[in-house]
Protein backbone atom coordinates (compact mmCIF):
# COMPACT_ATOMS: atom_id res chain seq x y z
CA UNK A 1 0.00 0.00 0.00
CA UNK A 2 2.90 2.39 0.83
CA UNK A 3 4.60 2.61 -2.33
CA UNK A 4 0.95 2.67 -4.38
CA UNK A 5 -0.66 5.48 -2.10
CA UNK A 6 2.47 7.41 -3.34
CA UNK A 7 2.05 6.82 -6.79
CA UNK A 8 -1.26 7.90 -6.89
CA UNK A 9 -0.64 11.05 -4.88
CA UNK A 10 2.36 11.78 -7.49
CA UNK A 11 0.00 11.22 -10.11
CA UNK A 12 -2.28 13.76 -8.92
CA UNK A 13 0.41 16.16 -7.82
CA UNK A 14 1.86 16.09 -11.74
CA UNK A 15 -1.95 17.08 -13.30
CA UNK A 16 -1.87 19.69 -10.88
CA UNK A 17 1.39 21.30 -11.05
CA UNK A 18 1.12 20.82 -14.88
CA UNK A 19 -2.12 22.98 -15.27
CA UNK A 20 -3.74 20.06 -16.57
CA UNK A 21 -5.98 20.07 -13.11
CA UNK A 22 -6.35 24.33 -12.12
CA UNK A 23 -7.22 25.72 -9.45
CA UNK A 24 -10.80 25.03 -8.56
CA UNK A 25 -10.73 21.65 -10.96
CA UNK A 26 -12.78 18.90 -9.53
CA UNK A 27 -10.35 15.89 -8.14
CA UNK A 28 -11.71 12.43 -9.17
CA UNK A 29 -13.81 10.91 -5.81
CA UNK A 30 -12.15 8.41 -3.50
CA UNK A 31 -14.32 5.75 -5.29
CA UNK A 32 -13.48 6.79 -8.78
CA UNK A 33 -9.78 6.83 -8.14
CA UNK A 34 -10.61 3.43 -6.21
CA UNK A 35 -11.33 1.64 -9.70
CA UNK A 36 -8.64 3.74 -11.66
CA UNK A 37 -5.78 1.84 -9.83
CA UNK A 38 -7.47 -1.07 -8.49
CA UNK A 39 -6.45 -0.66 -4.66
CA UNK A 40 -8.21 -0.64 -1.52
CA UNK A 41 -10.02 2.50 -0.62
CA UNK A 42 -7.69 3.64 2.28
CA UNK A 43 -4.72 3.76 -0.09
CA UNK A 44 -6.61 6.25 -1.86
CA UNK A 45 -7.89 8.03 1.24
CA UNK A 46 -4.08 8.41 2.89
CA UNK A 47 -3.07 9.93 -1.14
CA UNK A 48 -5.49 12.60 -0.83
CA UNK A 49 -5.08 13.16 2.34
CA UNK A 50 -1.27 13.67 2.51
CA UNK A 51 -2.11 16.15 -0.87
CA UNK A 52 -4.15 17.89 1.20
CA UNK A 53 -1.59 18.73 4.26
CA UNK A 54 0.50 20.12 1.47
CA UNK A 55 -1.74 22.40 0.44
CA UNK A 56 -2.07 21.01 -3.20
CA UNK A 57 -5.88 20.06 -2.65
CA UNK A 58 -8.71 21.01 -0.86
CA UNK A 59 -11.07 17.92 1.03
CA UNK A 60 -14.83 18.48 1.45
CA UNK A 61 -16.92 16.05 3.27
CA UNK A 62 -19.52 15.20 0.77
CA UNK A 63 -18.84 17.91 -1.78
CA UNK A 64 -15.22 15.67 -2.67
CA UNK A 65 -11.74 17.36 -3.36
CA UNK A 66 -10.92 20.47 -5.54
CA UNK A 67 -7.27 21.72 -6.62
CA UNK A 68 -6.29 24.16 -4.21
CA UNK A 69 -5.70 28.28 -5.16
CA UNK A 70 -2.77 29.33 -4.25
CA UNK A 71 -2.77 31.89 -1.69
CA UNK A 72 -2.79 35.52 -3.01
CA UNK A 73 -1.60 37.12 0.56
CA UNK A 74 1.47 35.97 0.43
CA UNK A 75 4.15 36.97 -1.95
CA UNK A 76 7.73 36.89 -2.21
CA UNK A 77 9.24 40.23 -2.78
CA UNK A 78 12.78 41.80 -3.24
CA UNK A 79 13.78 44.60 -1.47
CA UNK A 80 14.05 47.33 -4.02
CA UNK A 81 16.19 50.43 -3.98
CA UNK A 82 14.23 53.41 -4.77
CA UNK A 83 16.99 55.14 -6.55
CA UNK A 84 18.13 52.01 -8.77
CA UNK A 85 14.26 51.66 -9.57
CA UNK A 86 13.79 55.14 -10.98
CA UNK A 87 17.29 55.50 -12.56
CA UNK A 88 15.68 52.03 -14.36
CA UNK A 89 13.01 54.14 -15.93
CA UNK A 90 15.19 56.23 -17.48
CA UNK A 91 14.54 59.22 -14.86
CA UNK A 92 17.24 61.25 -12.82
CA UNK A 93 17.08 60.72 -8.85
CA UNK A 94 16.98 62.78 -6.34
CA UNK A 95 16.85 62.90 -2.05
CA UNK A 96 15.85 65.61 -0.03
CA UNK A 97 16.39 64.52 4.18
CA UNK A 98 13.45 66.35 5.83
CA UNK A 99 13.82 64.70 9.49
CA UNK A 100 16.69 63.00 11.33
CA UNK A 101 16.51 62.04 15.06
CA UNK A 102 17.57 59.53 17.44
CA UNK A 103 15.75 58.34 20.34
CA UNK A 104 14.23 55.11 22.28
CA UNK A 105 11.77 52.61 21.49
CA UNK A 106 8.55 52.75 21.98
CA UNK A 107 6.78 49.53 23.08
CA UNK A 108 5.75 49.23 20.22
CA UNK A 109 8.92 49.72 18.43
CA UNK A 110 10.32 46.94 21.18
CA UNK A 111 11.79 44.08 18.61
CA UNK A 112 14.38 46.93 16.70
CA UNK A 113 16.25 46.65 19.99
CA UNK A 114 17.27 48.67 23.15
CA UNK A 115 19.89 50.62 21.82
CA UNK A 116 17.31 53.00 20.33
CA UNK A 117 16.22 53.89 17.22
CA UNK A 118 17.16 56.08 14.33
CA UNK A 119 13.69 58.05 12.82
CA UNK A 120 14.08 59.26 9.61
CA UNK A 121 11.88 60.90 7.39
CA UNK A 122 12.75 61.57 3.56
CA UNK A 123 11.36 62.40 0.43
CA UNK A 124 12.39 60.56 -3.11
CA UNK A 125 11.83 62.45 -6.72
CA UNK A 126 11.55 61.30 -9.85
CA UNK A 127 12.84 63.95 -12.79
CA UNK A 128 12.08 66.91 -9.82
CA UNK A 129 8.97 65.26 -8.87
CA UNK A 130 8.18 63.89 -5.68
CA UNK A 131 7.82 59.45 -6.30
CA UNK A 132 7.70 58.28 -2.15
CA UNK A 133 7.91 59.99 0.98
CA UNK A 134 9.58 57.63 3.39
CA UNK A 135 9.52 57.15 7.35
CA UNK A 136 11.65 54.72 8.78
CA UNK A 137 13.37 53.59 11.91
CA UNK A 138 16.78 51.70 12.03
CA UNK A 139 17.68 49.52 15.00
CA UNK A 140 20.74 50.64 16.41
CA UNK A 141 21.22 47.64 18.56
CA UNK A 142 21.62 45.67 14.94
CA UNK A 143 23.67 49.00 12.96
CA UNK A 144 25.24 50.88 15.88
CA UNK A 145 27.21 52.54 12.85
CA UNK A 146 23.43 53.72 11.14
CA UNK A 147 23.82 56.87 14.40
CA UNK A 148 26.97 58.13 12.63
CA UNK A 149 25.73 58.42 9.08
CA UNK A 150 23.94 61.76 8.34
CA UNK A 151 21.86 60.46 5.50
CA UNK A 152 21.76 63.51 3.92
CA UNK A 153 23.50 62.23 0.42
CA UNK A 154 22.15 58.71 0.76
CA UNK A 155 18.89 57.55 1.00
CA UNK A 156 18.62 54.94 4.23
CA UNK A 157 17.13 52.38 1.95
CA UNK A 158 20.15 52.82 -0.08
CA UNK A 159 22.67 52.89 2.78
CA UNK A 160 21.51 49.18 4.42
CA UNK A 161 21.65 47.51 1.44
CA UNK A 162 24.80 47.92 1.11
CA UNK A 163 25.67 47.81 5.04
CA UNK A 164 23.29 45.73 6.67
CA UNK A 165 21.98 42.97 4.79
CA UNK A 166 18.97 41.13 5.69
CA UNK A 167 18.05 37.64 6.63
CA UNK A 168 14.26 37.91 6.90
CA UNK A 169 11.76 40.65 5.21
CA UNK A 170 7.30 41.04 6.05
CA UNK A 171 5.84 43.28 3.40
CA UNK A 172 2.57 44.75 3.81
CA UNK A 173 0.81 46.74 0.87
CA UNK A 174 -1.96 48.74 1.15
CA UNK A 175 -4.34 51.36 -0.58
CA UNK A 176 -4.47 54.51 1.59
CA UNK A 177 -6.03 57.77 1.66
CA UNK A 178 -2.97 60.75 1.36
CA UNK A 179 -3.16 62.74 4.89
CA UNK A 180 -2.60 66.35 5.18
CA UNK A 181 1.14 66.16 5.72
CA UNK A 182 1.96 63.07 2.63
CA UNK A 183 0.05 65.38 0.04
CA UNK A 184 1.81 68.22 1.12
CA UNK A 185 5.26 66.60 0.27
CA UNK A 186 4.21 64.31 -2.63
CA UNK A 187 2.26 67.96 -4.19
CA UNK A 188 -1.01 65.92 -4.53
CA UNK A 189 -4.74 66.89 -3.07
CA UNK A 190 -5.59 65.81 0.66
CA UNK A 191 -7.11 62.75 0.20
CA UNK A 192 -5.99 61.43 -3.29
CA UNK A 193 -5.00 57.85 -3.44
CA UNK A 194 -1.77 56.03 -2.41
CA UNK A 195 0.05 52.86 -2.44
CA UNK A 196 1.74 52.48 1.11
CA UNK A 197 4.59 49.86 1.55
CA UNK A 198 5.00 48.96 5.20
CA UNK A 199 8.44 46.52 5.33
CA UNK A 200 10.02 45.10 8.13
CA UNK A 201 13.28 43.15 8.22
CA UNK A 202 15.41 41.36 10.81
CA UNK A 203 18.97 40.20 10.19
CA UNK A 204 19.64 36.75 12.32
CA UNK A 205 16.89 37.19 14.41
CA UNK A 206 17.60 40.90 15.20
CA UNK A 207 15.53 43.74 14.43
CA UNK A 208 17.00 46.30 11.51
CA UNK A 209 14.50 48.60 9.87
CA UNK A 210 10.61 48.89 9.62
CA UNK A 211 10.26 51.57 7.00
CA UNK A 212 6.73 52.96 5.42
CA UNK A 213 6.87 54.32 1.58
CA UNK A 214 4.09 56.08 0.59
CA UNK A 215 4.10 56.47 -3.50
CA UNK A 216 1.28 58.51 -5.21
CA UNK A 217 -1.07 55.81 -6.97
CA UNK A 218 -0.21 56.64 -10.31
CA UNK A 219 3.46 56.55 -9.95
CA UNK A 220 3.97 52.85 -8.55
CA UNK A 221 3.34 49.27 -10.10
CA UNK A 222 3.89 46.39 -8.20
CA UNK A 223 5.16 43.52 -10.28
CA UNK A 224 6.04 40.17 -9.26
CA UNK A 225 6.79 37.43 -11.60
CA UNK A 226 7.28 33.57 -10.47
CA UNK A 227 6.71 30.04 -11.61
CA UNK A 228 4.63 27.06 -10.06
CA UNK A 229 6.85 25.63 -7.50
CA UNK A 230 6.60 22.04 -5.60
CA UNK A 231 5.17 22.48 -2.22
CA UNK A 232 8.21 21.28 0.22
CA UNK A 233 10.31 24.28 -2.17
CA UNK A 234 7.67 27.20 -0.51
Amino acid sequence: MSSLHRRIGADIERRILSGEWPPGARVPTEAELTAEYGCARMTVSRALTDLSARGLIVRRRRAGSVVARPPVHSAVLDIPDIAAGIAGRGMAYGYELIERRVREATDVEAWLGDQGVLSIVCLHRADGAPFALERRLIGLAATPEAADEPFTGISPGGWLLKRAPWTEAEHRISAVAADRETALRLDLPPGEACLKLERRTWADGRGVTWAWQTFPGQAYDLVARFSPARPEAR
